[in-house]
């Protein structure tokens, strides 16, 4: 058996022992009951968090599920060796389509129409924009509230239509390569190179908590960045730090971004 407080007093110093422990009741469960528990939509990090739950119990395997192929946010099950059924995720699938001649909308606009009907952030997946307005997944659970409540994104009404799995589509990113180069690898001036803005107000988004790294709130300004980490700015997408190359002959550190529009 797992040591569960050796697991969270390891999350305790990161600020996600309450995650990890809900984890391991989710691991623990599928233990004792040799079949399988599934968590919560979880984005990439909290699957991080999952990951190494998992490798703490001897007998339980990970498996995960978005509904997307290569989907960002994913429903976790911890699975007993000895299950060899297939877990049930407990995922529905919808389009929510709306006349776009007449109205934009955009990923937050869905996401706040969904959160402002009472559900919370981790019932729903990822949202895929398609031609005919946005597919998104959602827990089974919500389905008939969904289709009887979400009848209007911001000033747009929309229709709502579960769909099977095999029709979700796949997302398509576009991706943007930035080479910058910086002063330091501080959090405020590498996100001000990969968003194009200046640092002082990169500085204050920070502030603002309206920027994440590696999908956990920015604490500060001057964190430091590394080769591999997500940047992530409300509305404005997501920046990879693809490559560190090296100093310039003026001391300044060459860089390149991936960013994800």
């Amino acid at each position: 058996m797992a040591d569960r407080e050796k697991i969270l007093r390891y999350f305790k110093a990161s600020g996600d022992e309450q995650l990890a422990a809900k984890l391991i009741d989710l691991a623990e469960g599928a233990n004792k009951s040799r079949k399988y528990r599934v968590s919560e939509f979880l984005d990439p990090h909290a699957y991080n968090v999952a990951e190494i739950v998992a490798a703490n119990f001897e007998n339980i395997r990970l498996e995960a599920n978005g509904g997307f192929d290569h989907a960002e946010r994913v429903k976790a099950a911890f699975v007993a060796d000895d299950f060899y059924g297939t877990p049930d995720y407990g995922i529905a699938c919808f389009l929510v389509a709306w006349d776009k001649r007449y109205y934009d909308l955009s990923h937050r606009d869905v996401l706040g129409a969904f959160m402002g009907s009472g559900c919370k952030r981790e019932a729903i997946g990822d949202i895929v924009f398609v031609p005919e307005g946005a597919q998104f997944v959602a827990e089974k659970t919500l389905q008939n509230f969904l289709i009887g409540n979400l009848t209007q994104i911001g000033a747009a009404p929309v229709v709502l239509t579960e769909i099977s799995a095999a029709e979700l589509q796949q997302k398509e990113e576009k991706v943007k390569i930035i080479n910058a180069t910086v002063a330091d690898l501080r959090l405020d001036a590498v996100a001000a190179a990969g968003y194009g803005v200046s640092r002082s107000r990169m500085s204050d988004e920070i502030k603002g908590l309206n920027v994440k790294l590696n999908w956990k709130e920015a604490k500060k300004a001057a964190q430091a960045v590394n080769e591999g980490d997500v940047i992530s700015f409300r509305g404005r997408g997501r920046v990879e730090v693809t490559e560190i190359r090296g100093t310039t002959k003026k001391g300044r550190i060459s860089i390149t971004l991936k960013r994800y529009i």
